[in-house]
């Protein structure tokens, strides 16, 4: 399997609840939580190769 290694800026902020919530910025629809960063950004990996899957890329901006 031939895998590129692509980088993408996550933002991180933490709910009211406590959670750390996640979001790329450069994938549309992309975004997960979790109770520690580790588990967020474990979930937000899966979620990165899910939306590369659908061909789920923004445009870039001009």
């Amino acid at each position: 399997m031939n895998v590129s290694k692509q980088e993408f800026y996550v933002i991180i902020e933490r709910d009211e609840d406590g959670y750390y919530v996640g979001e790329v910025p450069q994938l549309k629809a992309c975004y997960s939580q979790g109770k520690t960063i580790d588990e967020l950004i474990a979930n937000i990996k899966e979620v990165i190769a899910l939306c590369l899957e659908e061909g789920d890329r923004l445009p870039p901006s001009r």
